[in-house]
C-alpha cells in the first residue's frame, strides 16, 4: 500500500513524434459498428497498423492520436488535425505495440438556426474507411491524463460519457492485465441503452475480478427514485455505500473523460459527500455545496492533484 498523500507520478511518455507538418500514413486494420443496430448514434472501433513507424510501441494508454483528414475547409484552408483518444492498452490490441485503435462517432446534427443538415469533418472520413484504407495520423499527444507510474497501488473511479470510454478500455485493460488486485470503478453514461460501449468487455471483466465495479447510466430512458435523469455525477449520491469507502482512501484518483457537463456536476457532488478534498477553491464556496451555481464552479473549483480531466 502506498503512504498517504503520496504524489502521483507518471512516467516519462513520447510526444509529437509525427507532427501536423510530418505526418505518418499507416493502414487501417479493422473498422466496426458497437453500437446496437437499432441506435440513433455510429459509433465505431477502428484500428491502425503503426508497425514499422516511430508510433510501434510508444503509445501510451490514455494518451492521444492526432488525424488529418484530407481536403478543404470553406476558406480554401486544409481541414484542421483532430485528435481521438487511444482506446488501447499501452502494449496495443496485439501486445506488442503494433496495433492501437480509437472509438469514433459519426456526427450527424442539424444546425439550431438555420435548420440546415451538417456532419463532421474527421468523424465521417474516419467512420466511412475500409480495412487497408490509409489515413493519417500525427502524436501520441498528453503526458497528464495517464495511469501513474506505480499504477496498480492505486484505487480508481472512472467517469465517462460516450466515446470518452475510449481511454478506460485500455486503462482497464492495463491495470487487470498487471494483476490489480485495489478497487477499479468504471462509471459510463449514454443517452439509450443501445449506446453501450464495450459492454460485453466490462462486463466480462466485473464477473471476472470482484474489485471491478461496472456501473452504467441511461439519462433518456432511466429516471432515479426523484424521477430526474439518470446521469454519472448522480452515481456519487446514488452508490455512496460503494464509492465512499473508496473515495475515502487517500490512494484513489478520480478520471474523468467525455461531455464537459458531467465535470461541474461531479465536483458538486464530491463536495456534496464530503469529498472536497479531491477539488482546489480559489475563493470561498457556499458551505452547503448542493447550492453551488455551475458559474461559481466554472470560475472557483479545479481539480486537485488526485483528479484528471479530459473533457470537450
Amino acid at each position: 500500500m502506498m503512504e498517504v498523500a503520496e504524489k502521483v507520478v507518471f512516467d516519462k511518455v513520447n510526444i509529437n513524434l509525427y507532427s501536423k507538418k510530418n505526418p505518418v500514413e499507416v493502414p487501417v486494420l479493422e473498422n466496426k459498428i458497437i453500437t446496437s443496430g437499432k441506435s440513433p448514434n455510429f459509433i465505431r472501433h477502428i484500428t491502425f497498423d503503426v508497425s514499422g513507424t516511430l508510433l510501434e510501441n510508444n503509445i501510451v494508454c490514455g494518451q492521444s492520436i492526432g488525424v488529418l483528414p484530407p481536403g478543404f475547409d470553406h476558406k480554401g484552408k486544409p481541414h484542421k488535425l483532430r485528435l481521438y483518444s487511444v482506446s488501447s492498452p499501452s502494449k496495443g490490441e496485439d501486445g506488442n505495440g503494433k496495433l492501437y485503435s480509437t472509438t469514433v462517432k459519426r456526427l450527424i446534427d442539424e444546425n439550431w438556426n438555420s435548420g440546415d443538415l451538417f456532419t463532421g469533418v474527421c468523424s465521417n472520413y474516419l467512420a466511412s474507411l475500409k480495412p487497408g484504407d490509409t489515413v493519417r495520423l500525427t502524436g501520441p499527444s498528453g503526458k497528464r491524463f495517464l495511469l501513474p507510474k506505480n499504477a496498480t497501488d492505486f484505487n480508481y473511479v472512472f467517469f465517462a460519457t460516450g466515446t470518452g470510454i475510449a481511454p478506460f478500455r485500455g486503462m482497464v485493460k492495463e491495470l487487470f492485465d498487471k494483476g490489480m488486485t485495489n478497487d477499479v470503478v468504471l462509471i459510463f453514461g449514454c443517452p439509450y441503452r443501445t449506446d453501450f460501449l464495450y459492454e460485453d468487455y466490462f462486463n466480462s471483466i466485473a464477473n471476472k475480478y470482484s474489485n471491478f465495479n461496472y456501473l452504467v447510466c441511461v439519462s433518456r430512458e432511466e429516471k432515479r427514485r426523484d424521477g430526474s435523469p439518470n446521469y454519472v455525477q448522480c452515481k456519487l449520491i446514488d452508490e455512496s455505500p460503494l464509492l465512499n469507502p473508496i473515495l475515502e482512501k487517500e490512494n484513489t484518483l478520480v478520471y474523468i473523460c467525455g461531455l464537459k457537463g458531467m465535470e461541474y456536476d461531479i465536483y458538486r457532488n464530491l463536495a456534496v459527500q464530503g469529498f472536497d478534498s479531491y477539488l482546489n477553491f480559489k475563493k470561498q464556496m457556499d458551505a452547503n455545496p448542493a447550492n453551488w451555481s455551475w458559474k461559481d464552479i466554472k470560475s472557483n473549483v479545479k481539480p486537485a492533484e488526485r483528479v484528471f480531466v479530459e473533457t470537450y
